[in-house]
């Protein structure tokens, strides 16, 4: 069943500083911050509409939900809950800070029917949170970690690549250290910047030189990957398509469609080692028929049908068919001739 979220946005609220790419009114498109009543009628109309509520969780997104005041954080978990158990919503999701996570707001969590918190993360690299102002240490992300888990909450983590003061090696060691940490589900964000950020100055002065657009794609198509076989959902591969984010970034690496890229590089490196290991047809031109779990005919051929026009480049033409037995990112070379 694909993850499906009510999404509703505490936009920086109890956030205690500003990070040097933050701007979260630009990221979600809105600053009005819910109260406990806009809570129940967001979720009484999407009851009626949502085929599988059961399948579905509530989520506060774009603050810091545990830094909050305690008694707006608990009049909006109140409202919340009203809405989950049986015939309604699965459970409650939020986001927060690691530094604001403790035994005494994990119980408060728990009564009110949370299922899953998500850890703005980021970085694991300790001089790369410190030169993103982010306030918080490595280890609170793994301290924070493993009482979620030990709480029972599905965790969480949220990594921005391509940060100031980052660079390749430094995310190699952050898939790595995902992978000790085993959350649940990740979401990797490709650094956006922003307008009126810290990151936006650096960048416009020079000091912060970023990596080249498809360097990036090919790290987080390498994170994407390693994740999903490791058995860690996905749940988010780049921004959602904003006009806000749009109109007012001035570097980074926002596509509307930065997913299917990556899925796109995935599939293109898989289908050419299977052409180079099996393909022992020496003519200039040939026809290969791949096969793809049914569902990735569309991310085999690549965004835009890129990995289509790639191959023919090189003298191959490909045919993509669906086959619901081959596991995703994964294909199978059925078939290859000479062209007439």
């Amino acid at each position: 069943m694909a993850h499906s979220n009510i999404s509703i946005f505490v936009t920086h609220v109890g956030c205690p500083h500003l990070c040097a790419f933050c701007d979260q009114r630009t990221i979600t498109g809105t600053a009005d911050l819910p109260t406990g009543d806009d809570v129940r009628r967001i979720c009484s109309e999407q009851l009626g509409v949502i085929t599988s509520p059961e399948d579905t969780e509530i989520a506060f997104f774009g603050g810091s939900f545990t830094a909050i005041e305690r008694s707006y954080m608990t009049e909006l978990l109140e409202a919340a809950h009203e809405f989950v158990g049986e015939g309604r919503f699965k459970g409650i999701r939020l986001s927060t800070r690691p530094d604001y996570i403790d035994r005494e707001v994990l119980d408060i969590l728990k009564r009110y029917g949370v299922t899953a918190v998500e850890l703005g993360a980021q970085s694991l690299d300790d001089k790369v949170l410190e030169a993103n102002e982010r306030g918080h240490s490595a280890q609170d992300i793994i301290n924070a970690g493993k009482l979620i888990k030990e709480y029972g909450f599905e965790l969480g983590l949220q990594l921005m690549v391509g940060l100031y003061k980052s660079d390749e090696e430094t995310e190699l060691m952050n898939m790595r250290k995902v992978l000790e940490i085993k959350p649940s589900a990740v979401r990797i964000y490709p650094v956006v910047i922003l307008r009126g950020t810290k990151l936006a100055e650096l960048y416009l002065s020079g000091e912060y030189k970023t990596l080249p657009f498809d360097r990036v794609v090919d790290i987080c198509s390498e994170m994407l990957l390693l994740f999903e076989n490791a058995g860690i959902k996905v749940l988010k591969c780049g921004l959602h398509a904003s006009e806000f984010v749009e109109r007012d970034m001035v570097g980074g690496y926002y596509h509307p469609a930065f997913r299917e890229l990556c899925e796109t590089e995935i599939y293109r490196k898989e289908i050419n080692s299977t052409l180079f290991c099996t393909d022992k047809d020496g003519a200039e031109r040939r026809l290969a028929v791949i096969a793809v779990n049914s569902a990735c005919i569309s991310k085999a051929l690549g965004h835009r049908r890129s990995n289509y026009e790639y191959f023919k480049r090189l003298g191959t033409e490909l045919k993509i068919i669906g086959d619901k037995s081959i596991p995703k990112y994964k294909c199978e070379l059925k078939e290859v001739r000479a062209c007439i």
